[in-house]
């Protein structure tokens, strides 16, 4: 585990907690060398699943970096960080307990679009934004249409 702050290789646990709803853990912990401090969260996965990325690449499915992605449309919106973690671990859990060996990363998007649209439509639209490379404004204002149209 490399430190985020300064990419340190060693770090220390300070504090260990168990998460009963995620089955997790979550630990606190501090860098040997910079002394910064910084949590991880561990899961008890099923099986691996592995991402296919849009250039064809595959890498092991990371809850976290789901998270962070989610979090970015999220943002100074009325979405509590608990939530977000709940929307991650639903879909990786998806995934592992349907057997997935592979999964593409659209397919992932297309979760994450699914969700943010049933909580919070602004997030949506953010997430929307970039997962479907709107280019101008026409294509924004296209999605909040029919958003308005499907209440």
């Amino acid at each position: 585990m490399n430190c985020p702050n300064c990419g340190h290789p060693e770090n220390k646990v300070i504090d260990s907690r168990h998460i009963v709803a995620d089955n997790g853990i979550r630990r606190r912990r501090e860098c040997i060398k910079c002394q910064k401090r910084f949590t991880t969260y561990e899961y008890i996965t099923l099986n691996n699943v592995f991402v296919i990325k849009s250039d064809g690449s595959r890498e092991e499915f990371n809850r976290e970096k789901l998270i962070q992605s989610i979090k970015l449309p999220c943002t100074k919106r009325p979405i509590s960080i608990n939530k977000i973690i709940r929307i991650a671990k639903d879909i990786g859990t998806k995934f592992e307990k349907d057997g997935y060996a592979e999964v593409k990363s659209s397919l992932i998007g297309e979760e994450v679009i699914k969700r943010l649209k049933k909580i919070d439509k602004v997030a949506y639209i953010r997430f929307a934004s970039i997962y479907h490379e709107f280019r101008d404004v026409t294509e924004f204002k296209n999605e909040i249409d029919n958003i308005e149209k499907n209440k």
